[in-house]
């Protein structure tokens, strides 16, 4: 894997994006911080286990606990489709490190290109997936599932 340093947090990027890219994140961000925030219903949960998370990463976090890749956090993300403030900024996954999860962050980024901004902790052995773009995060969401679809079928 590639990494880049982002400076005084530990983290490391591990996905590539163009300098456009990171330009227009910070411009949606922005964008997104002074727009009106409607809330259209109410944060959907769903319960995996002993623990609540957000209905729209059921079915990934189910298809990683079956695989036995490790999350440790998530987040569906806001969205002016529904939630705008309950939820993180953006959308995300928090995988602990193994080599299984390893290759499952290789095959998406591979999958989900531009759309995934991964980082890495070193110091506490673990990934961090996420969406790109604030607009992008009911879209991560599905893709995420469909990334751990496809990788399950082919371990």
């Amino acid at each position: 894997m590639t990494y880049a340093d982002i400076g005084d947090t530990g983290e490391l990027v591990v996905s590539r994006h163009s300098d456009q890219r990171w330009q227009r994140r910070r411009l949606e961000l922005a964008e997104w911080m002074e727009r009106p925030k409607v809330r259209r219903k109410a944060k959907q949960t769903a319960r995996l286990g002993q623990t609540e998370i957000d209905a729209e990463l059921l079915g990934a976090l189910t298809q990683f606990k079956r695989i036995g890749i490790a999350t440790e956090f998530s987040c569906a993300g806001v969205s002016v489709l529904d939630e705008p403030e309950d939820h993180s900024l953006y959308a995300y996954i928090t995988f602990i490190s193994s080599p299984l999860a390893d290759r499952f962050v290789q095959a998406a980024m591979a999958y989900m290109k531009h759309r995934l901004l991964v980082t890495f902790e070193p110091a506490r052995g673990r990934y961090d997936c996420s969406s790109f773009l604030v607009g992008h995060n009911r879209s991560f969401c599905m893709l995420i599932e469909k990334c751990a679809r496809d990788f399950a079928i082919h371990q």
